[in-house]
């Protein structure tokens, strides 16, 4: 078993080249038609400006406006198109969604808002992931902690200690459907986050 510790740097080093280097062969390759791509994201950054704001109102501050941009261009590098942006409906994670939608050139019309991917827990993941269409390749959640970073530790042999905001943890299903998603054969494609120094 693996573990990633994103907040420290030197401990990663070797496994992201390797991860990077898997990553670049299978973009070179293709994936197979009867496997899906999984891309679960924390929300950017947040503002605790507002005192006794509702935790469902807050907004993106200034640092999560900028890193969600720069992640999904980071999905762009590496070859990555979305077909289907699922989200949650609170501001912070809507707004996420919506950045990297627009850097990705999609229309942001064309969000899902998932209401139960607020504060969700494992079983709410796995229940709205069966529920995406076959036809559709390659997907993107969009959710909050603590159940971001449990869900993301059932699905690989790859472990880590959380996902920090912005943050994007990637796999490979092997199903043509996604309906087959929680007793699917899942490979880990790669962990990024916005102070990943690359």
């Amino acid at each position: 078993m693996r573990f990633i510790k994103p907040l420290v740097i030197q401990q990663v080093v070797f496994f992201i080249l390797h991860t990077e280097r898997n990553a670049r062969r299978q973009n070179s390759v293709g994936l197979n038609k009867h496997m899906k791509t999984l891309l679960l994201i924390r929300h950017a950054k947040s503002s605790w400006d507002v005192p006794g704001q509702n935790d469902f109102e807050r907004t993106l501050n200034a640092r999560g406006l900028k890193d969600a941009p720069v992640m999904a261009k980071r999905l762009l590098e590496r070859n990555l198109q979305i077909d289907l942006f699922l989200s949650s409906t609170a501001k912070r994670a809507k707004k996420t969604c919506e950045l990297f939608m627009h850097e990705m050139g999609v229309d942001e019309k064309k969000i899902v808002l998932k209401p139960e991917l607020y504060l969700a827990e494992p079983p709410v993941f796995y229940n709205v992931i069966k529920q995406i269409d076959a036809s559709i390749n390659h997907a993107a959640v969009f959710s909050h902690n603590n159940g971001i970073t449990d869900f993301v530790n059932q699905l690989t042999q790859v472990r880590v200690d959380n996902m920090p905001t912005c943050s994007i943890f990637a796999l490979k299903v092997h199903s043509n459907k996604w309906s087959d998603f929680e007793k699917a054969e899942k490979e880990f494609l790669f962990f990024d986050y916005p102070k990943r120094i690359i």
